[in-house]
């Protein structure tokens, strides 16, 4: 075995959080044995392009819109879903591109972001206690003990979900719907009276003469009819990315080949814990969320076990601090790492620092909260003369009811009409595109 090898598995002798209890380890092991000959989702190349650009969002030349569900589930991986997706996230970077005048570095959660973290391990219904739901990857949503009962092979089955979601991606990507020549098809099934929706279809009328006059000058760029899409998600099941990662021929190095870049969970962080470990020893760029509790000693430790070499790109902080904390908080922490010379890039997640739970037992946000962290964390960057790298959200592009406010409205009683996540809410996508508007203004300054 080689060395590479032998270092990869030492995170298993650290205290590990958030790891489902597998009833019977020697299915885990034939799950994870069969893992490890599967081919890889992603390739080690495409993770060092994504490297290349996160490090021009790290010397502020670009900015990130990294988005999709809270937790993809099997039965989601279909071509509508998957195309729609992509359709809000391909939307709002056009938006970022064109009114915020910034090359975009697009980034989805999805192909991977079967498991979550929760607070407690059990959920009590009506005086019944069953393990929590932890993701499709873990167990099922439904409330049975049969559902709840962690099952490794369910690991197996996120493989392959991932891979049809990434093949989905891939042909919509690269094979004509990205085109820049699309932008007003994809606007064609949003509601007639939606503002986001009239507001965006005069931004794409004036693409569209932009283009023309490119044509007319003999301009016709590849980059204009294909988008470089990248895979995320929290690494949280660590036997599914031990499994999936392989040495890079090319380097010797090793890259964990289930998604282009993968991030640690603010409940994961512990720099003496399996997560931090494992990751240290991956090529990949990788992310860390950092809540309100997170102190700049945390942060300059965890950068120097995660990028001890200082490499741009290779390290970005999300930040979650809610739309009440980030204009106190995330000062400090800004100043004292832009001093210690650490060159990370900066992305603000204003999803889970918002969320509360009605009387009626729905989780939500207020989208007014939302666009106000984000409205923070811009305010902080531009205020420290630091950029302001980039949005972490949780989105769809169904026309769900799980988050309050937005263009059109939706209120606490509108929320059981069509509350379809598995887990956290998500803006729609006429409340994405709202964000979307709202972040090019911010970034424009």
């Amino acid at each position: 075995m080689s060395s590479n090898l032998v270092d990869l598995d030492s995170w298993r002798a650290l205290q590990a959080a958030q790891q489902p209890e597998w009833p019977d380890p020697g299915e885990l092991e034939k799950v994870v044995a069969e893992l490890g000959g599967l081919p890889p989702l992603v390739f080690a190349g495409e993770c060092d392009q994504l490297k290349d650009q996160l490090a021009a969002v790290a010397r502020g030349e670009a900015f990130v819109l990294q988005g999709g569900d809270c937790a993809e589930t099997f039965t989601g991986a279909t071509a509508d879903n998957v195309r729609n997706k992509l359709k809000t996230l391909l939307q709002m970077a056009i938006v970022l591109t064109y009114a915020g005048r910034v090359p975009v570095v697009k980034i989805g959660r999805v192909a991977g972001q079967f498991a979550k973290p929760r607070s407690k391990p059990t959920e009590v219904r009506d005086g019944v206690e069953l393990p929590a739901y932890r993701g499709d990857m873990v167990n099922g949503f439904e409330f049975t003990p049969e559902a709840r009962r962690p099952d490794p092979w369910r690991l197996l089955k996120a493989y392959h979900s991932s891979a049809v979601t990434l093949n989905l991606a891939r042909a919509f990507t690269k094979g004509g719907y990205a085109d820049l020549r699309q932008v007003h098809a994809w606007n064609q099934d949003f509601v007639a009276g939606s503002p986001s929706g009239r507001r965006y279809e005069q931004l794409a009328r004036e693409i569209d003469q932009a283009l023309a006059f490119m044509r007319a000058c003999g301009a016709e760029p590849e980059e204009f009819h294909t988008v470089e899409f990248y895979s995320s998600h929290e690494a949280l099941i660590l036997d599914y990315d031990r499994a999936l990662t392989r040495i890079d021929s090319r380097t010797g190095l090793p890259y964990d080949v289930s998604a282009h870049m993968v991030w640690i969970g603010e409940r994961t962080r512990q720099l003496d814990g399996a997560h931090v470990d494992f990751f240290a020893k991956i090529r990949n760029p990788i992310g860390v969320k950092l809540g309100p509790s997170t102190t700049a000693d945390d942060a300059l430790a965890l950068i120097e076990k995660l990028n001890p070499a200082n490499e741009a790109g290779r390290l970005t902080f999300i930040t979650r601090f809610g739309a009440s904390k980030i204009r106190d908080l995330l000062p400090g922490l800004v100043k004292e790492i832009t001093a210690s010379g650490a060159r990370v890039a900066w992305i603000c997640d204003p999803m889970h620092g918002n969320t509360f739970e009605t009387p009626s037992g729905h989780k939500t946000r207020r989208v007014d909260d939302v666009l106000d962290e984000v409205a923070g964390f811009f305010e902080v960057h531009r205020a420290l003369g630091t950029h302001p790298g980039g949005i972490h959200i949780e989105f769809t592009g169904d026309d769900v009811t799980e988050c309050l406010g937005g263009g059109h409205e939706i209120n606490e009683a509108d929320l059981a009409t069509r509350y379809e996540t598995a887990c956290d809410p998500r803006l729609n996508r006429v409340q994405s595109l709202d964000l979307a508007f709202r972040v090019a203004e911010l970034y424009r300054g």
